[in-house]
């Protein structure tokens, strides 16, 4: 069941945790969000204690940090792989025994701050993708708008396939600007409403086959280790069907 509000207390303890499971000499995959910032945090203490690591970050948010606590950093191209990911999620599926499951494992939303489509770009090369989230952000069933980032001469059409999906596709708005948020890509964002998501690895699958769609924010089955922040503590599960 989906909790009322994360504390910073919660996504720091699951941010710490997944950062413990770096080890010297790896490249780490950056995600991008509040608790993910605070794996970054983490690994900026521990690369100032002597550890190596490079990080490919997911987003100018997440380079900004990282350069600022102090973790070096490399483009995707220019690694030979990803052993670790740390990302957050706007929304878990499928990590609790009463969550009735789904059509695909554990299944993620993300897309909130509009950095999807390189997350998903880093996360699924990863060796090991660590989800951190607090409480909050634990569901039985998808119940969020699903962020799709479209080219911008397409967001009519893409529109128009999810409306015969059953969505209700918004364009995101920009805070304090006139206009849509416009992504690191330079593409645009629709937030599409699903009243059930019976099926999300089908639904994921629907979306990514739409002529003109850059990437979706359902990550299906990609996790390995989900790390949940409490108030005491972490909850580490392990997926079943995981990439580990």
């Amino acid at each position: 069941m989906k909790q009322s509000g994360g504390s910073e207390g919660q996504k720091r303890r699951a941010g710490e945790s997944a950062a413990e499971r770096v080890d010297d000499g790896t490249v780490v995959g950056l995600g991008t969000g509040s608790t993910a910032a605070h794996a970054i945090r983490e690994l900026g203490e521990r690369v100032d204690a002597g550890l190596d690591v490079v990080g490919v970050p997911t987003s100018f948010a997440s380079r900004e940090l990282a350069r600022e606590v102090g973790v070096p950093l490399a483009d995707l191209d220019a690694v030979d792989g990803v052993d670790v990911a740390i990302d957050g999620a706007d929304q878990v599926v499928g990590v609790d025994a009463d969550d009735g499951g789904s059509d695909a494992g554990v299944v993620l939303v993300k897309g909130g701050g509009a950095a999807h489509a390189r997350e998903k770009l880093v996360d699924a090369t990863a060796d090991a993708f660590h989800v951190v989230a607090d409480p909050s952000k634990l569901a039985a069933a998808v119940s969020v708008p699903v962020p799709v980032e479209v080219l911008p001469a397409a967001r009519t059409v893409v529109a128009d396939a999810v409306r015969e999906r059953g969505g209700d596709p918004t364009l995101r708005r920009a805070d304090r600007k006139d206009g849509p948020v416009v992504t690191d890509n330079g593409n645009v964002v629709l937030d599409c409403a699903f009243d059930a998501v019976e099926a999300p690895g089908a639904l994921a699958t629907a979306l990514s086959t739409t002529p003109g769609v850059v990437e979706h924010g359902l990550f299906v089955d990609l996790a390995d280790t989900v790390h949940v922040g409490t108030d005491d503590g972490v909850d580490v599960h392990d997926v079943t069907g995981g990439r580990a």
